[in-house]
């Protein structure tokens, strides 16, 4: 799984304590939801937010849930 994570994303990943892995995890093993503008993966105590298009998953955001 390719990831490529925007500067937002990074952002919010160093400042949640969230890697790669726990990422793909969400995607992988999360429950899926269709947003306007691609998907939102809830897992655990976060959500990814991402767009996938062909074997990539673009992320736009990550965040805890409440």
């Amino acid at each position: 799984m390719k990831l490529q994570i925007s500067m937002h994303a990074k952002e919010k990943m160093d400042l949640e304590g969230i890697n790669e892995e726990q990422i793909k995890l969400a995607i992988t093993r999360g429950a899926i939801s269709r947003q306007t503008e691609g998907y939102l993966a809830a897992y655990t105590y976060f959500s990814v937010a991402y767009k996938k298009k062909a074997d990539i998953y673009r992320i736009k955001t990550v965040f805890m849930n409440k």
